[in-house]
């Protein structure tokens, strides 16, 4: 939102302020999916009521909300950072219809608790405490995907149900887990991690666009893809990597193979999603169902 329009849209809430997770003005209902997310869930804001020619435009906590054409209204996908506070956060939309004034409407969702894990790692000291250079390195890779997060493209690439990364039934482990390192508290673990072989096929959640292709300290070799409208899914510790930046992918197609590459304690996948700036649970995306 630019910040003429969004100073402009700012102003007009104080006209209208709505709580819950569905509100309505007029023929305007805003429903959210669920009703009452997680700490780290990706959930949905359905807006109906708007004529087809409305764009909408809003946020929730100050993180922007892209909107897409969806079941008869506008939908967007909501990211709920695992380090985010539970408890009322703010939404605000604003209603663009050609030629009238912009409608607001604002709430509150609910953000519901979640407990995580506490992992207990144990990793040679080199890839703990690291060297001035080493820790220059960590720190601009870590703004190159910063940057990328934050690249909004904006067409829709994906559709339908998302798939599993890696063969198998065994659910991935990990997310959001408070990790302990060589006795030493670190950030939030962003991902999930599936244990299989070195070797094993590794493939494209939905569809989208090979966004990056990279070897990082942490990460080791890996791939993002580039969903459309803020969403990416992470695929990290590669062994190989079958695709290049800028390519199109399909859902299942192969982006590569599992291996224990950057600070890995051994082979498994490294499986992350994001929506913006907020890390979300692949295991809640993957069971993420949108009719298209």
């Amino acid at each position: 939102m630019s910040v003429s329009r969004a100073a402009r849209v700012a102003a007009l809430l104080a006209l209208l302020l709505v709580s819950g997770p569905a509100a309505a003005t007029d023929r305007l209902v805003v429903t959210w999916h669920p009703a009452r997310p997680r700490v780290g869930d990706v959930a949905w804001v359905h807006v109906r009521g708007a004529s087809d020619a409305a764009a909408i435009e809003g946020s929730v906590a100050n993180r922007p909300l892209t909107f897409f054409p969806y079941a008869g209204g506008h939908a967007a996908l909501v990211g709920v950072d695992i380090d985010t506070k539970p408890g009322p956060h703010p939404w605000r939309l604003a209603i663009l219809e050609p030629g009238l004034e912009p409608r607001p409407v604002a709430g509150k969702v609910v953000i519901a608790p979640r407990a995580f894990p506490v992992q207990r790692l144990t990793l040679p000291p080199g890839m703990v405490d690291l060297e001035p250079e080493t820790e220059r390195r960590v720190v601009a890779e870590s703004e190159r995907l910063q940057m990328l997060y934050r690249t909004v493209s904006p067409e829709r690439l994906w559709r339908g149900a998302f798939t599993r990364p890696v063969g198998g039934t065994e659910p991935p482990s990990g997310f959001g887990a408070r990790r302990v390192i060589n006795g030493k508290p670190r950030a939030a673990h962003g991902g999930a991690d599936y244990s299989v072989p070195r070797g094993t096929p590794v493939v494209a959640a939905n569809a989208g666009r090979v966004a990056l292709v990279a070897d990082y300290f942490f990460p080791g070799r890996l791939v993002a893809v580039d969903h459309g409208l803020g969403l990416y899914t992470l695929y990290f510790h590669l062994d190989s990597v079958a695709v290049a930046e800028g390519d199109r992918v399909d859902r299942g197609q192969p982006l590569g193979t599992v291996g224990a590459t950057g600070r890995a304690t051994g082979p498994h996948l490294h499986f992350g999603a994001q929506i913006g700036s907020a890390r979300i649970d692949p295991a809640v995306l993957l069971a993420l169902r949108l009719n298209d």
